[in-house]
């Protein structure tokens, strides 16, 4: 076998075979999130940080990967990994009701909305305010009908008096902003923004920092109205 040595790269020290093998090296020549421009999911997460979102209980799946990669990119949202969807979503009623203010539940399509519906219920019933980011398979994927597709918008009506779907990568962030807005409203809301996966992975820009930010100052109103916020709630 001939076998051309010009073309193989020339390492003339250790010091140099150390940096071509080692793996943080590598990651480090990757450019950073400062470097270059945003991508949908991380716009979300950035947004939601800017906003005062400070935890995110998560039971995500391959469709939220965008997100989860934004999640440990994006500082400022710690991230914990719940074994189970109510498990998830009962960790987000507590921190609500003790906090006082949204924690993000990051859940895996429809059917890992289904499977946190009890706990969602009870925070509705409890006026929690708690924002919910539920993945979806990508738009040019849904007419071939996926075997985990569901009514999302459904389900979430059930439990929650916000609903909305991200249409792409450029309102994305804008739509969380407004997701974080009803979360706070009325002494505390179930909020669900529906994001599909391509809205997460095309790069945009944030122009919604500024306006979350500025909820950060925005306390959720614990009215002891209570009926007043139950007459609100059930007419919707």
């Amino acid at each position: 076998m001939l076998v051309d040595n010009e073309a193989r790269p020339v390492v003339d020290s250790e010091a140099e075979i150390s940096r071509v093998t080692d793996p943080t090296a590598l990651m480090s020549a990757r450019p950073s999130r400062e470097t270059r421009q945003m991508n949908g999911a991380e716009a979300l997460i950035a947004t939601a940080a800017s906003a005062g979102v400070e935890i995110c209980f998560a039971n995500p799946g391959t469709t939220e990967l965008p997100l989860v990669q934004a999640l440990d990119s994006v500082p400022g949202l710690r991230s914990i990994l719940c074994l189970h969807e109510n498990v998830a979503t009962g960790a987000a009623d507590g921190y609500g009701r003790m906090a006082f203010k949204p924690a993000m539940c990051l859940l895996h399509l429809g059917v890992g909305l289904a499977n946190g519906l009890t706990n969602l219920h009870n925070a509705r019933r409890a006026f929690t305010p708690v924002l919910n980011v539920i993945g979806d398979h990508a738009t040019w994927h849904l007419p071939a009908d996926p075997l985990l597709a569901t009514n999302i918008e459904s389900l979430a009506h059930a439990v929650g008096d916000y609903v909305k779907r991200s249409l792409g990568a450029t309102t994305v962030a804008g739509d969380l902003a407004h997701a974080i807005e009803a979360a706070i409203e009325n002494g505390g809301r179930v909020a669900t923004l529906i994001v599909p996966q391509g809205a997460g992975k095309s790069p945009v820009s944030n122009p919604w920092l500024a306006r979350a930010t500025a909820l950060r100052s925005s306390p959720t109103d614990h009215s002891s109205d209570g009926i007043s916020c139950f007459s609100s709630r059930t007419s919707v």
